[in-house]
């Protein structure tokens, strides 16, 4: 499969959506039915292979749903998952265990996500294990060393005894890094993988990130309400809301040449690198948070707090995504004008 602009498609994404239906006892409690919540509500994109593909929003725009869609850990409700050229939308046990081999996932805690009675040892070997991987404990730890050599952790022998509770956070989610590369994969889904990280190290593990990557040619999925990293470390950028995605394109045509006015709010929401601080006096405030996807707005889905909102962006239905050249698109009726 070809994308005629960036080279061959390793990921897929077609008309996506995730419906999650209120719980029966909730409807009784409050005595109607309520609406379905549309955590992801139509998404399409390509991660091509060897690309950085960032996802970014506020919390509720449906970025982590995506990501666990993807990761197969929960069924559409409609849509259609390619990866590698191969449907993966419905897979039955086999092929989903086949199918995270070659997709696996950054948490974004990097100590809860380990067993904390496991030493590094073991919990890199678990997925060894799990997956069959065949050879004798002196093979797997070499397969360890190889994987923890890889995450810059070294010497990899005295760590590889230690509990995940006497490493720091940035040397935590390196192991974490190295389970998953372990497997061989061929693409990675990265949940906010810095989020929970000090400051001080977070372009450090983005940097040994992005050297892993190169080298080994995998694809990320890099999901994120952070701007700043995202523009460091990805290659595209799509910017979710409310369930869809408004505005798509390269990362530095994202940044700098922004359309829609929910990608410009979050551009200005970046603090300041030297001073830390969010200008007050913004060219674009927004106001209030973002409605429930059980609640979706008609027309436009950010025109309850677009300042540049007209009737039209009320009445008319949903912009979809144009595409304005170089890859570049926005889902707003009125870009040319703002």
């Amino acid at each position: 499969m070809k994308d005629t602009q960036n080279g061959e498609v390793l990921l897929r994404v077609e008309n996506l959506k995730k419906h999650f239906t209120p719980h029966s006892g909730l409807v009784q409690s409050f005595g109607k039915a309520r609406n379905p919540i549309k955590a992801v509500d139509g998404i399409t994109f390509d991660i091509i292979k060897g690309e950085i593909f960032a996802l970014i929003g506020e919390s509720g725009s449906g970025k982590t749903t995506t990501g666990k869609l993807v990761m197969k850990l929960i069924e559409p409700t409609s849509g259609k998952l390619v990866f590698d050229g191969e449907d993966a939308t419905t897979l039955d046990k086999p092929q989903l265990v086949a199918y995270r081999r070659k997709v696996q996932m950054i948490f974004q805690d990097p100590y809860a996500s380990m067993n904390p009675r496991f030493k590094i040892r073991d919990v890199l070997a678990e997925p060894l294990v799990i997956h069959k991987i065949p050879g004798d404990m002196k093979r797997h730890d070499e397969l360890i060393i190889k994987a923890l050599e890889e995450v810059k952790i070294t010497p990899p022998g005295e760590f590889m005894g230690r509990y995940p509770h006497m490493l720091s956070g940035g040397q935590r989610q390196r192991i974490a890094t190295a389970r998953t590369l372990i497997l061989n994969p061929k693409m990675l889904v990265a949940d906010e993988p810095v989020s929970m990280i000090d400051l001080s190290t977070r372009a450090e593990i983005l940097h040994m990130m992005k050297e892993v990557q190169r080298k080994l040619g995998l694809s990320y999925l890099y999901i994120t309400h952070d701007l700043s990293t995202a523009r460091y470390f990805a290659d595209k950028i799509a910017v979710m809301y409310l369930g869809r995605i408004v505005e798509m394109g390269p990362a530095d045509m994202i940044i700098d040449q922004p359309l829609h006015p929910y990608t410009k709010a979050l551009i200005d929401a970046v603090p300041e690198p030297l001073t830390g601080k969010v200008d007050i006096v913004k060219e674009l405030p927004i106001s209030g948070e973002i409605p429930s996807p059980a609640n979706i707005p008609v027309g436009c889905r950010f025109h309850t707090r677009c300042p540049y909102k007209t009737q039209e962006c009320i009445d008319l239905p949903e912009p979809e995504l144009e595409d304005i050249g170089g890859g570049h698109m926005h889902a707003c009726r009125r870009y040319k004008e703002i």
